[in-house]
């Protein structure tokens, strides 16, 4: 959820100009790095002669510029401030000298976060925490140093948020370990994981590897920084809000010493974010990994174990990450609940009730089937995808037959497109329901499945087969 090509060393000066212009770093550093490449792709811009000052590295020029760039990138709601990304580099400029050395002095103190909480997929909800511009774009910049110094020591079976991993890497490996026979799984839920971490175990943990204390300081802050709900400003105790760029990074810190737990007992796991699953051949086994990883989960990390949503399952049926993996070979397919979800987001962008021109809604479906076919293209169903095309082309003409509303509209639209008069007519007059009457031989014969492609439908079953490559190794 994508790397682009790097400029031409030919740019224009014009070009050169306006980046620099662009910059909330001091002038008289060093270039900016190119702003191209997504930041967790490349390697660290700065070079840190000694461990201790890697908030040099963090507040350097080419590293905050390209911090400016993912933020900018991103786009995002603003914070409790009100400050929109639009208007962030305005504000910052003449304050950028003083933020920058309150941060190497280890002064700086981050604003709170704005609580918003969105809805689940199963049912319940989860609180996100909004920081301030400013906030995302320091947060950023120590998540460009910090990457380099934790990833490369994570687990090979860790692909949340890390680079160049991805969900799809996490499915390929949880289906090539049930085709190595392990046959049941140890399917865990962290209640509340991001709500629920301890700072105290966090910060030992990334102190083993940050020795620059100012960094130490400032994250430890950004954890008690506090969030805002309905204006009232709520101490943080606990957690680490999601809605920030560091967020993820230190679950991964956090969640590693799990990881290592795991490899040292020989045991097959894979692992995104809080979400994992683990493996054996057995039942009996599974249960005993089911008990003595919950002790370690809350014994060592402090983390709490969701009894209800935790379970010991077979292999053949398990879920994880939206796809569901049958028999002995692990086929991958996608769950029935995210059919379900699909569905209705597709009712959603069909519906009458929302009032936006066909050019609108073909435009924000197309986008919603690019990206849904790109993330379940994994499964190996062509016959699913070949089945919502042809539902989502029943659901279009209906759409447009509800548009025309009236008889002589509908009869002349119809003839437009190749129907012959006196089937238009007698189609035009029929008191059919929608539903039914997007299936008649005048639907299909005027809005063939051709002119739906002209106006803009793209077929999931063509976007399934262009992700051949991704299907491959599964």
């Amino acid at each position: 959820m994508k790397n682009r090509e790097e400029p031409s060393h030919d740019s224009t000066r014009g070009e050169r100009s306006a980046r620099q212009t662009d910059s909330v770093s001091r002038p008289g550093w060093t270039e900016p790095a190119s702003f191209e490449q997504p930041a967790l792709h490349r390697p660290l811009a700065v070079s840190v002669p000694f461990p201790e000052m890697l908030m040099e590295a963090v507040v350097s020029r080419s590293n905050m510029d390209r911090a400016w760039h993912q933020v900018r990138s991103n786009r995002g709601a603003p914070g409790p401030d009100g400050i929109t990304v639009d208007e962030f580099m305005e504000w910052a400029r003449p304050q950028w000298d003083t933020i920058r050395q309150q941060l190497l002095d280890g002064t700086y103190r981050p604003g709170p976060v704005r609580r918003v909480t969105i809805d689940k997929p199963d049912g319940g909800e989860r609180q996100l925490g909004i920081p301030n511009v400013l906030d995302r774009l320091i947060q950023q910049a120590i998540l460009q140093v910090l990457t380099p110094l934790f990833d490369p020591g994570f687990s090979v079976s860790s692909h949340g948020f890390r680079p160049k991993r991805s969900a799809h890497g996490a499915a390929k490996q949880v289906q090539q370990t049930i085709r190595k026979g392990y046959r049941f799984v140890v399917d865990m839920d962290l209640s509340k994981f991001f709500d629920r971490v301890a700072h105290d175990v966090l910060m030992s943990r990334i102190a083993r590897k940050v020795s620059d204390k100012r960094v130490l300081s400032v994250i430890g802050k950004y954890l008690r920084a506090g969030v805002m709900v309905e204006g009232i400003l709520h101490a943080t105790t606990e957690g680490t809000p999601q809605g920030g760029p560091l967020s993820p990074l230190l679950a991964n810190i956090l969640l590693d010493d799990l990881d290592r737990e795991l490899e040292h007992r020989g045991l097959p796991f894979v692992r995104y974010a809080d979400d994992f699953v683990i493996f054996t051949k057995s039942a009996r086994s599974a249960q005993r990994v089911f008990a003595s990883v919950s002790r370690y989960l809350t014994d060592h990390l402090r983390l709490v174990v969701n009894p209800e949503k935790s379970q010991v399952v077979g292999s053949a049926g398990v879920e994880f990450l939206g796809f569901v993996f049958t028999g002995r070979r692990g086929t991958i397919n996608v769950t029935s609940k995210n059919v379900s979800k699909f569905k209705r987001r597709i009712r959603e962008l069909t519906g009458r009730s929302w009032g936006v021109s066909m050019e609108r809604r073909l435009r924000e479906l197309r986008s919603y089937l690019r990206g849904w076919a790109g993330y379940f293209g994994l499964a190996a169903q062509l016959k699913l995808f070949d089945k919502l095309d042809q539902w989502i082309r029943r659901l279009l003409r209906m759409c447009y037959w509800k548009r025309w509303r009236h008889q002589r509209t509908r009869s002349r639209e119809l003839m437009r497109l190749g129907v012959s008069r006196r089937q238009a007519i007698r189609h035009g007059k029929s008191r059919k329901g929608y539903w039914r009457m997007a299936k008649t031989i005048a639907s299909g014969v005027g809005m063939t499945n051709k002119w739906l492609q002209e106006q803009g439908l793209v077929s999931l079953k063509s976007l399934w087969a262009s992700l051949a490559p991704l299907r491959r190794t599964a």
